[in-house]
């Protein structure tokens, strides 16, 4: 533009900034050329710039739209490291996805199922990722080889022993890919309790087992289930917890440490013996290095 209007367009950036103003069709009108060539020069521009500028910008929404779809549809990869994965769309999954959402931050959570269509909680920070989980492919995709746990829950739609059969697969796959990752399961039947930590289980969710316990003790005394729900922060913030217990508790008796932790509303339900893992209460039992202490946080 200097070269065809030097009168009007006096700097090599007068025609950059005209050729950008132009083209975006803002037009502030500062620089206007005023010969014929210049003019021309102009129809050329706003022809083909324009249409490159909104070719481009139509790639970048194309682009988004896009990623969003395959968000959306369980689809797109995850990248991130030292994630959490649930298997399975159920309302325990449900429960458990909208308390990971409401921390503070909230936990990086990847969910794979394959029998929704798409997202099913698109309004939480919830990565999605559909397909069977027993599949190297959809595991691969969810970054189990990065994640810190996996959770996989038990089928609703199926017999038990056939929701418990397909959950042990799928923890052997995810053993397979990443041996390390932490691996909690639910199973409904005893029998394959056993056969879920010889695959590889480092933890075991009997369901049906915490279930019926809680409806008996509702039998003996009405009312319990409905407590223990609370307790466990159905209805409120309360959470149950294991903590290492800290050097100054170390050696101290259960009774004693029990009023410490009182004093920072928690209450001590009970200590985790180290050598045994059994759940002793004994007042007079000293707390050591290898327990674990099994309180509630309010």
């Amino acid at each position: 533009m200097p070269l065809i209007e030097p009168q009007t367009f006096r700097t090599m950036f007068d025609g950059v900034w005209w050729a950008i103003v132009t083209a975006a069709t803002i037009g502030y009108g500062d620089i206007v050329p005023e010969t014929v060539a210049g003019k021309l020069a102009a129809i050329v521009l706003i022809a083909v710039g324009t249409g490159i500028i909104g070719a481009y910008f139509s790639s970048v929404s194309a682009a988004a739209a896009t990623r969003e779809t395959a968000h959306t549809n369980g689809q797109l990869a995850y990248k991130e490291h030292g994630h959490i994965i649930i298997v399975g769309w159920n309302e325990r999954a449900r429960e458990m996805l909208l308390r990971l959402a409401g921390q503070d931050p909230p936990s990086r959570v990847v969910l794979i199922d394959a029998t929704v269509p798409s997202h099913p909680l698109p309004h939480i920070p919830v990565h999605f990722i559909k397909g069977a989980a027993h599949d190297d492919a959809v595991l691969e995709k969810a970054n189990l080889s990065h994640a810190r746990f996996v959770l996989i829950t038990a089928d609703p739609h199926k017999a038990e022993e056939e929701a418990d059969r397909d959950t042990i697969v799928a923890l052997l796959a995810a053993k397979s890919l990443n041996p390390s990752v932490y691996a909690i399961v639910e199973i409904l039947t005893a029998r394959h309790v056993p056969n879920a930590f010889r695959a590889g289980a480092d933890e075991v969710i009997q369901t049906n087992l915490l279930a019926s316990a809680a409806m008996t003790a509702s039998l003996y005394s009405p009312g319990t289930a409905s407590s223990l729900e609370r307790m466990l922060g159905r209805f409120g913030e309360q959470t149950l917890r294991l903590l290492p217990p800290t050097e100054q508790q170390i050696g101290q008796p259960f009774a004693a440490v029990q009023q410490q932790l009182l004093a920072q509303h928690i209450a001590l339900l009970g200590v985790v013996c180290g050598d045994s893992g059994s759940l002793s209460i004994r007042p007079q039992r000293l707390i050591e290095k290898d327990d674990r202490l099994f309180v509630l946080v309010s």
